[in-house]
């Protein structure tokens, strides 16, 4: 899931901040919005998602709404698929400042159909199943890493980072649907099985 979280403009901007001219401040800043985001609307999911269970809502009636989510992103994501061209606001991150860099990551990261789809898949699901608040974190930090790696791969190979980012840009600008797809199938198994078991 937290690879469908990035997949798209997320990581294209992750990318394209850290080529940018002040790449350690703005990737750090779209980090921390990012964090902010994701952090405040799976939680917000995990909170509805236990106020519904605990006003009677079966856990089948949960289990239902994380499925119909989950296949809602999946659809997204199939039909925004041949989108390959980045958005017009992507050209200015090559000179963004730190806080247009931060109020990207919270808007990306949380405004973004597929990844308000997958926030409210995650909280919902981990409430549904009883599992406690702070289960979420390792959902939210491994989300935090992967759109930190461009920074990361700069920060451990230099020029070589360099070199590679924009091939990665370009790939992920094709290519990412495809696994974004195989991940959101996965989680709508795991889902159809709850249901079923």
């Amino acid at each position: 899931m937290a690879f469908v979280m990035i997949a798209g403009p997320q990581i294209l901007s992750a990318i394209f901040l850290a080529t940018s001219e002040n790449w350690r401040r703005n990737s750090a800043a779209y980090i921390a919005g990012a964090a902010l985001s994701i952090t405040g609307f799976v939680t917000v999911a995990f909170f509805v998602g236990s106020g519904v269970s605990d006003a009677g809502a079966s856990n089948d009636t949960l289990d239902i709404v994380v499925l119909v989510l989950l296949v809602a992103a999946a659809l997204h994501t199939f039909l925004k698929r041949k989108e390959s061209k980045p958005p017009k606001w992507m050209g200015k991150l090559e000179v963004a400042s730190p806080r247009f860099s931060f109020r990207l990551g919270f808007l990306l990261l949380g405004v973004f159909p597929t990844d308000i789809l997958t926030s409210w898949a995650v909280g919902t699901y981990l409430s549904n199943h009883g599992d406690p608040w702070w289960h979420l974190l390792p959902f939210v930090l491994l989300t935090l890493l992967l759109l930190a790696l461009p920074a990361l791969l700069l920060l451990l190979f230099g020029q070589r980072g360099q070199e590679f980012l924009p091939k990665a840009r370009d790939w992920m600008n094709t290519h990412s649907w495809v696994v974004g797809e195989i991940v959101i199938m996965f989680f709508i198994a795991i889902a159809a099985n709850s249901l079923a078991g």
